[in-house]
């Protein structure tokens, strides 16, 4: 029990700093800058929206783009809206901030992405994007075992046997008298080699030949963001279980 609220409060602890980390990325300021102009795009203002946009993105095409986001938002107040990213980048030609956030309307959500650049004291629009959903974020990244494909299923099993071989062959050498050092075969133990990582939403798998870390599984995901299991080799761990007998009459360490 102890440990199952231990979890729990560092799970609450992530999303905590995760959603602080957002509201350093986009100050309170810039967010509502950030809706400005999504409500001047719900309001049909396009000139003013035109009027403060980078003159580098003033295109021909400009309106056109504008009616056609502004045909995606419907014309009821949305229920919330809620800060699900944010992205800063400075440089010598000043800082742009990239704020999105999720609306949730009645029967449908929009992502929408707002970015501003500063420089020299002026702001302009550099980035506007409006992409309906089917579902909160929330809702579609949250980690489901059903409908899954044949790959994700696999690198599953495979994070399962490998953190179990891991746990399994540290207790054993913890517990098996050697007459040499023991540490270096903990460690051997504990680091997994090289990773074989899926996005658990949209089953893209990517491999690292060369990679280590701990217990040879780890899950990650972003604030509102797609969970991401990766897997690597427990080499040490396998060596240990093969060899262990022959350790028990040598101490031989690693």
């Amino acid at each position: 029990m102890r440990v199952l609220i231990v979890l729990i409060a560092l799970v609450v602890l992530s999303g905590c700093s995760q959603t602080a980390l957002l509201e350093k990325l986009s100050s309170p300021e810039q967010q509502a800058a950030a809706q400005h102009y999504v409500e001047l795009l719900r309001d049909h203002k396009f000139e003013e929206i035109e009027s403060s946009t980078d003159p580098s993105l003033k295109t021909l095409s400009l309106r056109g783009t504008l009616e056609k986001m502004a045909s995606l938002v419907p014309a009821v107040d949305p229920s919330s809206i809620k800060l699900v990213g944010a992205q800063s980048v400075h440089g010598p030609a000043g800082s742009t901030v990239n704020t999105t956030f999720e609306y949730e309307f009645p029967d449908q959500w929009l992502l929408v992405s707002v970015a501003i650049k500063t420089q020299n004291g002026a702001s302009t629009l550099v980035g506007f994007n409006v992409a309906p959903q089917s579902a909160a974020l929330e809702e579609q990244n949250r980690f489901q075992l059903g409908g899954k494909r044949p790959a994700q299923y696999s690198i599953l099993a495979f994070a399962i046997a490998a953190v179990a071989a891991t746990l399994y062959a540290l207790v054993l050498c913890i517990r098996t008298r050697l007459k040499g050092r023991k540490w270096p075969w903990i460690l051997f133990i504990l680091i997994g080699f090289g990773k074989l990582s899926v996005n658990w939403s949209t089953a893209q798998v990517d491999l690292l030949p060369f990679f280590a870390q701990l217990f040879s599984v780890s899950a990650f995901a972003p604030l509102y963001g797609p969970w991401t299991l990766a897997v690597s080799l427990p080499v040490g761990a396998v060596v240990f279980l093969v060899k262990r007998r022959r350790l028990m009459a040598s101490g031989v360490a690693p």
